[in-house]
């Protein structure tokens, strides 16, 4: 199928009709689902996705934006989980160079004891990820941390262990997955909730009901096998199967506070490998600010727009201060963003968060629905690999290999220029820019480098449907600088409105709507 149906939804929807059967219906349209769902397109498989809000609009746009391997796990003792993520991290890195890069994270030493201990970590981390390495740890001396880390609190600083990881944006990879999976044939919908399961006989789910939000149309769709990729809300699908089930899943939330890049003028990214209450905080350079995060904090409920309590604000502020010249203050948060990262419900009840695998579990009902819980985004394809493997296994069909170790993601491009404002388009940059001269040459937003001609595309080739999902996922002007988004919210709408052909209280809606949200990404 051509990228350019991609945008067009009524002929998705279409489908809902006119395919008998699906081989696998995927509910979630996080980086779980959209991973699943693109391993069984690439396999031959007839697979639809369904995503109740927008894709990734949960945990999958609010990542600490880290295609990692995972240090901390290292610390925890956990070198299966370290290998795959580091063996994902490397593929990843070659199947969408457009939008993850090799990032240099430095760790500021201060003790010869931490120097003697994170050198040795990061050599045995280097090791773990064998030839899909992206550098060698090094040491490097007091003068070459001040150069690299700008500042930075000098006294008593021994010098910094140079490492390398991967850094991206969730986001746009996610609406590139999306894009991947229809030119694969597959079908990817937003805006499509999953309202009921089917049980032909009784015992075995054979289907899904489907109200698409938009229109209040009602499918019914029957598939081989139904997939629960929902992130922190699986247990409500699980209940749907079967009501009086047990909580299977605990969310933990994250919290990230983006700053002015004054606060940390540097390439590198730093770790700080112990704050005060012994977690890793990051600082990593993105999209010319500086993302500060993140917490670990439990939560009893889950929620489409997680709030960053008090707390874990202050702890972020806090714990940045004791390393940056510069501190930061309330005043100079440009954006609060949180995410709820969704764990096996722990076996101890005084588990901590943070000591809960990170490693992602299957689970299988007996009526056959197949459940994915935990995981991250680096390891996303493997997920999907594991899940289509185990789906065969259990419905005993013919075994068929993966193909998505060296698939390309829609838009990869080896040639990327970062000083681009649109590099993350990827090949589509070419046809971003053909489109942004036939429009006027006034930017919505300069600080931001946002153009009308990008709401269009986002639009016609993206499946943005409301403003919140321009300016929070396809463009990432919500979470870069919330006030400058909003000022934005009243053009994009009126540009969203001709494209779509909606009237003025559409727009009115949308402003309305769009400046609410945005407000929780404040801090008053």
């Amino acid at each position: 199928m051509e990228v350019e149906a991609v945008q067009n939804r009524n002929t998705l929807i279409n489908k809902l009709t006119t395919q008998k059967e699906w081989d696998l219906i995927v509910i979630g349209g996080g980086a779980t689902g959209l991973g699943i769902a693109l391993e069984a397109v690439s396999r031959g498989y007839s697979a639809l996705l369904i995503e109740q809000a927008d894709f990734a609009k949960g945990t999958s746009s609010r990542s600490t934006k880290l295609v990692h391997g995972g240090v901390r796990y290292l610390a925890q003792g956990d070198i299966q989980l370290v290998r795959e993520a580091s063996i994902e991290r490397g593929l990843l890195w070659r199947n969408a160079p457009h939008l993850v890069k090799n990032q240099t994270f430095i760790i500021p030493i201060y003790t010869w004891w931490d120097r003697l201990k994170y050198t040795i970590g990061l050599k045995l981390y280097d090791w773990i990820s064998g030839t899909l390495s992206l550098g060698s740890s090094v040491f490097i001396s007091r003068t070459k941390a001040l150069q690299k880390l700008p500042n930075i609190k000098t006294e008593g600083l021994v010098g910094g262990v140079m490492y390398h990881d991967g850094q991206f944006d969730d986001s746009r990879l996610a609406i590139n997955l999306v894009q991947t999976i229809i030119e694969q044939g597959g079908v990817a919908l937003n805006y499509t909730k999953v309202t009921g399961l089917i049980k032909e006989d009784g015992q075995h789910i054979s289907g899904v009901k489907i109200t698409d939000t938009e229109t209040n149309r009602q499918f019914t769709c029957k598939a081989k096998a139904v997939i629960n990729a929902t992130g922190v809300f699986v247990d409500a699908i699980l209940q749907m199967d079967n009501p009086t089930g047990s909580k299977s899943i605990t969310a933990s939330q994250g919290v990230h506070l983006v700053l002015d890049k004054k606060f940390y003028p540097a390439n590198d990214a730093l770790m700080i490998p112990a704050t005060s209450d012994g977690r890793v905080l990051f600082a990593v350079p993105w999209h010319n600010k500086v993302v500060v995060g993140t917490t670990d904090t439990p939560v009893n409920e889950a929620s489409l727009e997680p709030q960053a309590l008090e707390k874990e604000i202050a702890f972020i502020l806090e714990n940045a201060s004791r390393y940056f010249v510069q501190q930061p203050k309330r005043s100079d948060v440009l954006s609060v963003f949180a995410g709820l990262r969704p764990l096996a419900a722990p076996t101890n009840d005084n588990q901590k968060t943070k000591e809960i695998s990170r490693s992602h579990k299957i689970m299988v009902t007996p009526s056959h629905l197949f459940t994915i819980l935990g995981g991250k985004w680096t390891t996303y394809r493997k997920m999907g690999e594991d899940m289509v493997d185990r789906i065969e296994k259990e419905l005993q069909w013919p075994h068929k290999k993966t193909a998505t170790r060296q698939l390309a993601i829609h838009g990869a491009l080896t040639d990327v220029n970062l000083s681009d404002p649109l590099y993350f388009y990827g090949s589509d940059t070419v046809k971003v820019k053909a489109l942004m001269n036939g429009h006027s040459n006034e930017w919505l937003s300069k600080s931001l480098q946002i153009h009308e001609a990008q709401v269009i595309w986002a639009v016609r080739h993206e499946m943005a449907r409301t403003v919140e999902d321009v300016l929070s996922r396809r463009t990432r002007a919500l979470l870069l600088d919330a006030r400058e988004s909003i000022r934005m919210a009243e053009p994009v709408a009126t540009i969203m409105a001709k494209e779509l052909q909606k009237d003025n209280n559409w727009v009115q809606e949308q402003v309305e709507a769009y400046t609410k949200l945005a407000q929780g990404y404040l801090l008053q």
